[in-house]
């Protein structure tokens, strides 16, 4: 198989960026003004076997594009053995000018650089386009040590077990600072009705313990690979706070696929500090109650498979019940006794009964929705060659503006052939049905 690595970067113009929509919030956005963690991501992927094209995602503030993407270009160009391009706003501009003149609109808020699940699906038509039959994503926070990282990306992708079920998604997973996979739970009196580290804990110490693969119950985002059979059929959503890897893998589910874990793919996660627990807490809120939402009214369609949360134990399970909303406030109100961030933890318990719930409840019918035009846009956007010769002039020509006449310019690799032939094969071994 032929994958493109995607990389989404978040720029903010401060060091603290408070405010922005609830979709326009980010874990960890580098300041314009400091180096980041995407030189040491890339510095990792220089020894890894097989690396072909790269691509990396801008997202801003518009206010500060166009010093962003350069900000990026100047990172990437101290790599030039990585065969890497730049996607900012510039060439969103080509694509959604593309998606127009096709007769599909621009799209604006389900591909972009704004919003997690946005800005995947914009790496999703980005790979379309320039016809790979795989994306690997990672986060640039990263660190990939194993030179055969990508060879295990792919491994068992676009295969078929011995039940006949294909393999078209799949994740790893991390370790931390720590050199351990669990989460850092904290298991304090105010999270009595917040397991959540404590749960993935458990799901996962089975699931390292297991076969390669088996079917997935959680899914890194930053080390998540998915055959294009999976990303022409199915997007992210647009409209998830955050969590929008964990939400794919529900969506497959809805849709009659999977998600597979192989564990014995994994890389470290090492990211900055959060600026705010409780503004992150208060995404989580937005999160699960769209989460539930969505859930409830996907069982109203006939044509989606019911994804019960019996089946999702020990984790994510508990958050999907009818009881989260109780269970948020309690735990909005405890930590805010508690923890440092009082104030934002107060705003966040009054949201759960309030703008989360409403916000949920607007807007968990539009995924659906959407999902009736994306494979029709996939298939007539696929190695679309107007689009593609675009791309490409527009990001040779930054690198050129970046570092003068005679700079190296690294263009798209030629286009893979179709999908591996193997994808008929099966793997017998080490496989849990």
């Amino acid at each position: 198989m032929n994958p493109v690595v995607v990389v989404p970067v978040f720029i903010s113009a401060r060091r603290r960026k408070e405010g922005g929509t609830m979709l326009t919030t980010y874990d960890h956005a580098t300041p314009i003004s400091a180096p980041g963690e995407l030189p040491r991501l890339l510095a990792s992927l220089q020894k890894v076997r097989g690396l072909g094209q790269v691509l990396v995602l801008v997202v801003s503030e518009p206010s500060i594009e166009n010093q962003a993407s350069e900000k990026v270009q100047a990172a990437v160009s101290r790599f030039p053995s990585l065969n890497t391009l730049v996607i900012g706003s510039s060439e969103l501009a080509l694509v959604q000018q593309r998606m127009e003149q096709l007769g599909l609109g621009k799209l604006q808020k389900e591909i972009g650089l704004a919003g997690y699940g946005a800005v995947r699906n914009l790496g999703l038509v980005m790979a379309n386009v320039l016809g790979y039959d795989s994306v690997v994503f990672l986060d640039d926070d990263e660190v990939v040590d194993d030179a055969d990282f990508l060879q295990k990306a792919m491994y068992g992708l676009g295969k078929l077990t011995k039940k006949g079920i294909p393999i078209l998604a799949k994740t790893g997973f991390y370790f931390n600072s720590e050199g351990s996979y669990l989460s850092k739970s904290q298991d304090k009196w105010y999270n009595h009705f917040w397991q959540q580290g404590r749960a993935f804990n458990k799901w996962i110490s089975k699931a390292v313990r297991g076969p390669r693969l088996s079917r997935s119950n959680h899914v890194c985002g930053g080390c998540l690979a998915l055959h294009r059979e999976a990303f022409r059929r199915l997007s992210f959503d647009p409209w998830i706070a955050r969590g929008e890897d964990l939400d794919y893998m529900l969506n497959l589910r809805m849709y009659g696929s999977d998600i597979w874990f192989d564990n014995q793919w994994s890389l470290r996660h090492l990211p900055p500090e959060t600026a705010s627990e409780g503004t992150r807490f208060r995404q989580d809120i937005f999160r699960w109650l769209y989460e539930y939402r969505k859930m409830e009214y996907s069982r109203t369609q006939i044509d989606l498979l019911q994804v019960k949360p019996s089946s999702l134990e020990p984790y994510p399970g508990p958050f999907l019940e009818p009881g989260i909303t109780k269970r948020i406030r309690l735990t909005a109100f405890l930590r805010s006794l508690a923890r440092p961030d009082k104030r934002a933890y107060r705003k966040a318990a009054k949201a759960a009964t309030g703008e989360a719930t409403t916000y949920a409840q607007r807007n968990c019918a539009k995924y659906f929705e959407f999902q009736f035009v994306w494979p029709e846009l996939m298939a007539r956007m696929e190695g679309d060659q107007i689009l593609r010769t675009a791309l490409l002039q527009s990001a040779a020509q930054r690198q050129l503006d970046a570092a003068g006449d005679g700079a190296p310019v690294h263009p798209v690799a030629a286009s893979p052939s179709a999908i591996d032939p193997g994808v008929t094969s099966e793997i017998r071994l080490n496989i849990a049905e």
